[in-house]
């Protein structure tokens, strides 16, 4: 069974580690997101179209909105996987136009090398995290200090003009899309379906799904999805509702429902994700 032995949250985001053995369905994340491998088999991930390969020697780079699953082979045992979700404000404190990282294309390729001081912080971070989960050393030095180095590697946007052109690219999407995307994100729970979404932005189906997808990088669904699961991580972690609760306010008809499809999601259950986070001393819920 799938577990995470530790996560770290906070302003910069959220770090995990994940001791993986049990695939996750197609999704997506509103950071830019970054996989290495730090013990056991090597393994696999589907980066939009193309089947990635997660090693000593290579890491993973999904960009924000871009689709994703992980894929186990049941041959091979379980990996390891320190998992960086990373928000683009905090990035923007180091460089400006860092900021912009929620924009789809910060990574050019969905795979790197990783190098020597790469791997060192990788493996720095999570030891720090099992053996020191309290420690401020996580976020001010062994995170930022990994970011920087992963960034510096594997992105174009060391050069501020590439990341205005950018966003300025995600700042032309369509109105009609702009417009959902705010709805949406007010009413995670509603059960409004993507044929409804569509109607009310005066759009085809085929319309809407080739619109959304040009303007956010994602399909309608993924997107939808994504949303959901960054409200229920902010709330399992940063109030004292209970799970049935976040579950009926993200739309689930039952708690069962709603504990599936987040542990499809994360890679374990809201229960496990609460309880770790609680256990690691970040903030109480």
């Amino acid at each position: 069974m799938s577990e995470a032995l530790e996560i770290a949250h906070g302003t910069f985001g959220r770090v995990a580690l994940l001791d993986m053995d049990r695939s996750l369905v197609r999704h997506a994340h509103p950071h830019c997101h970054v996989l290495l491998k730090i013990e056991g088999d090597d393994t696999e991930f589907l980066v939009g179209d193309r089947v990635v390969a997660l090693t000593d020697e290579q890491a993973v780079l999904v960009n924000a909105w871009e689709t994703h699953a992980y894929l186990h082979d049941p041959r091979r045992a379980k990996a390891m996987i320190l998992a960086l979700y990373i928000e683009p404000n905090w990035l923007g404190a180091f460089r400006r136009n860092w900021a912009a990282s929620g924009a789809p294309g910060f990574f050019e390729k969905s795979l790197g090398g990783v190098t020597p001081t790469i791997r060192r912080l990788a493996h720095d971070l999570a030891a720090e995290m099992v053996y020191a989960p309290h420690s401020s050393h996580i976020q001010d030095q062994l995170l930022s200090g990994l970011m920087i180095a992963v960034i510096e590697r594997f992105t174009a946007w060391r050069e501020e003009a590439e990341s205005l052109r950018a966003a300025a690219r995600c700042n032309a999407s369509d109105w009609r899309i702009r417009r959902t995307i705010t709805r949406v994100r007010a009413e995670p729970g509603a059960t409004l379906g993507i044929e409804a979404l569509a109607r009310e932005a005066g759009l085809s189906r085929a319309q809407f799904y080739r619109l959304f997808e040009q303007s956010t990088g994602a399909p309608p669904h993924v997107f939808l999805n994504a949303i959901r699961i960054e409200q229920a991580v902010e709330s399992i972690v940063g109030s004292g509702e209970s799970l049935a609760a976040i579950g009926t306010h993200l739309g689930f008809a039952a708690p069962a429902h709603f504990s599936r499809f987040f542990r499809d999601h994360v890679g374990v259950p809201p229960s496990v994700f609460r309880s770790i986070v609680r256990r690691s001393g970040q903030p109480a819920v």
